[in-house]
């Protein structure tokens, strides 16, 4: 019963979520949203039994990708009016992908409620020897174990373009310059006035 009304809070509390982070109209919100989606994810991950995409899920999506989200975010210069011009534009093309998704996704679930072994595909038979994390690693490190490298030289290549895009230049932003702090000298910085006693400034 209170495995029935964790998984429910957890589910419903996802799709609010996601729901706020394509509605939500300030970027900043909608990273937000989006953190609190992987956070409740997570908990459905808890809760199969499945701790350590539980836990991937959040350091991994909330502590690096969603943050690195906000962070690119917040520092681009984004004109966000000139983005909402094109928002009609864009919508035929955009209901189109999302129609295919989502029939994508009744196709999985009615090829998925009609097989007979879908008792099979619902329970997983615990391993009396291996853990979840052992199990996960002797897949991704042995079949995966390309597909896992090409996934990390994704994410690399993302971080890197990320970083591009923060330190590009932009006219009227003063850019700090270590190099030239470490070489100043004092007489470069200091004025020393001399003032009468008495006189004042």
């Amino acid at each position: 019963m209170v495995q029935a009304l964790a998984f429910y809070a957890f589910a419903f509390v996802t799709i609010a979520a996601g729901v706020m982070v394509v509605s939500s109209r300030n970027p900043v919100h909608s990273v937000l949203y989006l953190i609190l989606a992987f956070f409740n994810a997570a908990g459905l991950f808890v809760l199969i039994g499945a701790e350590f995409i539980a836990m991937i899920l959040v350091v991994v999506y909330v502590g690096a990708v969603a943050v690195l989200f906000l962070f690119v975010v917040m520092m681009l210069d984004i004109n966000f009016v000139e983005l909402r011009q094109g928002f009609m534009q864009y919508l035929p093309i955009g209901a189109l992908l999302g129609l295919i998704l989502l029939v994508e996704l009744f196709f999985v679930i009615g090829i998925w409620s009609l097989t007979e072994e879908r008792g099979v595909l619902a329970t997983v038979v615990p391993s009396q020897t291996l853990t979840n994390t052992h199990a996960l690693g002797n897949v991704l490190y042995t079949k995966y174990v390309y597909l896992f490298q090409a996934a990390g030289l994704i994410l690399l290549i993302a971080m890197i373009g990320a970083i591009v895009l923060t330190l590009r230049s932009r006219p009227g932003v003063r850019k700090q310059r270590i190099a030239d702090q470490l070489t100043r000298k004092p007489e470069e910085v200091l004025d020393i006035v001399k003032v009468n006693e008495g006189e004042g400034v």
